[in-house]
C-alpha cells in the first residue's frame, strides 16, 4: 500500500539520528512512517537539490495575531519561514491565554506550544507608540493564575516565561524572575528568560537560571552582552551552561549582535537553540524570519548539520517533546524542505552591522502532520545582490 505522502529523492539531514544522506521521507497516518530509497505515496514531491529537514522549531516567536499589537499570522509566517512549530514566548499570561488558544491556537496549521508568561496578561503594550515594560507592576505578576492555566492546559503550555531588565521589568528589576521560577517550580516546567539592557545584569539573571530553562538574547549586543569588553565570555555565562541552563538566540529587533557572535563562537560557545523571536517590529526587519536567522550562523562558520540541529532536535529536547524535530519512525509527520543558495546575500544583525555570506537557506516546502502545506516562494528578506 502506498504513502500518504512521499517526499523523493532530497538531501536528508535528521541530526537526532546522524544522517545526512540522499533518501525518500514517507508520510502516513501523520507521523513519519518511512525513511529510504524507492518508496512510493499517494502524493509525490520531488525534492532533488533541496535539503529536507525534520519540521523545524522556532522556539521564540510572538503569534498571538489580533490578540497582541505584537503577534504576526502564525500562518503565514509558517509559509514562509518552512517552520512547523511556532513557539510562542509570552504573548498571552494566565489573563488572555484561553483566547489565544480558542482563537489563534486551535485555528492555526502551524502547530502552536507555548511559555506562559507570567504577568497577567501577558505582552500586552509592545508597539511602534507605546512600549509598556509587562514586568514593571508587580500587581501584575499572577503565580496563583499562571499555575491554574498552566495545569489545564498542559497539552500547549510547556513553560513559564518572564521577562527581565531596564525596559520590561524597570523598577521591579529582578523581582518578576523570582515569582517565575516559584511558577516553574510549582509546575515541573522549564523557564524561558529574556535579557534586555541593565539592570539587572546579564550575570545576574542566567546565575539563578536551573538546569533545563533557556536563557533567551544570548548573543545580544553591549550593554548586557555575554562577553566583556575583551570579548572574553563572562564567567556566570560558562557556570551557568555547565549546569544545564540552555541558550537560545531569539533575534528579534535587538538581540543578535555580529560583533556578540562573532566573540562567542571564537570563544566555542555555540547557541542551543537558535531562533528568530519573530513579532510584528521585526518581521520586516532585521529579523525576518527564521531561515534568515538560520544562515546567519552558516555565515558565522556553524555547520549546516549543527544549525539545523540548533532548530530541530535541541529545540524539542528544550520543549521535552521527543516526538517533534526527527524522522524518526512514528515521530509527527512534519519536514522543512530548504533550498541552499549560494552568491552574495546581505545579512544584518539588529545594530544596523552588515555581513555578505555566501550561502543562504530559503523555504521551499514545509509538510505538518503528513500534509504537504507548501511554501511562500520568497522569504520577505534582503534579496541576493
Amino acid at each position: 500500500m502506498p504513502y500518504d505522502l512521499v517526499l523523493k529523492n532530497g538531501r536528508v539531514i535528521d541530526p537526532s539520528q546522524g544522517i545526512d544522506r540522499i533518501t525518500d521521507v514517507a508520510f502516513s497516518g501523520g507521523k513519519v512512517a518511512a525513511l529510504e530509497n524507492n518508496l512510493s505515496g499517494l502524493e509525490e514531491k520531488n525534492v532533488s537539490g533541496l535539503i529536507v529537514t525534520p519540521g523545524l522549531i522556532d522556539l521564540h516567536t510572538h503569534v498571538y495575531w489580533g490578540g497582541t499589537s505584537l503577534g504576526v499570522d502564525p500562518d503565514a509566517f509558517a509559509r514562509k519561514s518552512a517552520v512547523s512549530t511556532c513557539v510562542d514566548t509570552g504573548s498571552a499570561g494566565p489573563g488572555n491565554f484561553l483566547g489565544f488558544r480558542k482563537h489563534v491556537i486551535e485555528q492555526s496549521t502551524a502547530r502552536i506550544l507555548v511559555y506562559l508568561h507570567i504577568s497577567f496578561a501577558g505582552i500586552y503594550g509592545f508597539a511602534k507608540n507605546i512600549m509598556l515594560g509587562e514586568s514593571h507592576d508587580i500587581r501584575l505578576l499572577a503565580a496563583r493564575e499562571a499555575v491554574e492555566v498552566i495545569n489545564a492546559n498542559r497539552d500547549v503550555i510547556i513553560g513559564v516565561k518572564v521577562r527581565i531588565g531596564r525596559n520590561a521589568s524597570g523598577p521591579a528589576g529582578i523581582y518578576p524572575l523570582d515569582v517565575a521560577l516559584q511558577v516553574a517550580d510549582e509546575t515541573g516546567l522549564p523557564l524561558m528568560a529574556h535579557i534586555d539592557e541593565p539592570p539587572p545584569s546579564y550575570e545576574a539573571v542566567v546565575s539563578r537560571l536551573r538546569g533545563g530553562d533557556v536563557l533567551t538574547h544570548c548573543f545580544r549586543p553591549f550593554p548586557n552582552a555575554p562577553v566583556d569588553g575583551k570579548g572574553k565570555i563572562k564567567p556566570e555565562v560558562i557556570a551557568a551552561r555547565e549546569r544545564g541552563v540552555l541558550f537560545d538566540i531569539g533575534h528579534g529587533m535587538g538581540s543578535f549582535s555580529w560583533k556578540t557572535a562573532r566573540a562567542m563562537m571564537a570563544e566555542g560557545f555555540v547557541p542551543d537553540t537558535i531562533s528568530s523571536d519573530v513579532h510584528a517590529l521585526c518581521i520586516e526587519g532585521p529579523a525576518y524570519d527564521q531561515v534568515t536567522t538560520l544562515s546567519k550562523f552558516l555565515a558565522l562558520g556553524m555547520p549546516i548539520n549543527d544549525v539545523i540541529a540548533a532548530s530541530t532536535v535541541n529545540a524539542a529536547k528544550a520543549l521535552n517533546r521527543p516526538e517533534l524535530g526527527t524522522f524518526k519512525i512514528g515521530a509527527a509527520g512534519d519536514a522543512s524542505v530548504l533550498e541552499l543558495r549560494s552568491g552574495r546575500f546581505s545579512l544584518e544583525d539588529t545594530r544596523g552591522d552588515i555581513v555578505i555570506a555566501q550561502e543562504r537557506l530559503f523555504a521551499a516546502g514545509l509538510v505538518i502532520a503528513g500534509k504537504n502545506i507548501g511554501t511562500d516562494a520568497q522569504p520577505l528578506a534582503a534579496a541576493a545582490e
